[in-house]
């Protein structure tokens, strides 16, 4: 009788305590949901059929963006997607290339306070770090990350969250 009657005491105390902690948090603590990648070496632009090129440039959705920056300034980076065109002849495998001119197929987005860079030349650009899928592996300091992407045109795969750059993963092209 007294392990029924505690149980009922207990049980409600500890669903509001956890109420009251789960209200306490922000809401940028919510884990952000696995995404996709796109292949690293895709043949077409990837598209977000949600988005609205014909408004002001804007960010893209929630996702993975294989695509590289264009333009970089005070914590805003705009940036599209690219696409591998295989060479046909013969001298190289390939390379990225972006949107053909007048195109309009560009985001802009500002880069997360915590965003998450890995390198595909290592911190000081010296060293190749990749594995075999081309993705740079070395984690470095977004003040590694700024200058590369003001330096633009390097190919990466962009993760967007709530409107914002929060990881930057570059593609090895040798």
């Amino acid at each position: 009788m007294k392990l029924t009657t505690s149980l009922r005491v207990a049980l409600p105390a500890v669903a509001a305590t956890a109420l009251v902690s789960a209200a306490a948090l922000p809401a940028d603590a919510a884990a952000m949901p696995k995404f996709t990648k796109p292949k690293v070496f895709g043949t077409s632009f990837q598209t977000d059929p949600r988005h609205d090129f014909t408004k002001h440039i804007s960010p893209r959705h929630d996702g993975i963006l294989r695509g590289w920056v264009t333009y970089y300034r005070s914590g805003r980076a705009e940036y599209e997607p690219i696409k591998w065109v295989k060479d046909t002849t013969g001298h190289t495998e390939g390379h990225f290339e972006g949107p053909a001119e007048g195109d309009v197929m560009a985001y802009a987005s500002p880069l997360a306070k915590n965003v998450v860079f890995y390198s595909a030349t290592g911190c000081k650009g010296t060293t190749v770090t990749v594995k075999n899928d081309s993705l740079g592996s070395k984690r470095c300091s977004p003040s590694v990350l700024i200058p590369r992407m003001k330096a633009g045109h390097r190919p990466a795969l962009i993760t967007v969250y709530r409107g914002k750059i929060v990881k930057v993963q570059e593609i090895y092209t040798p």
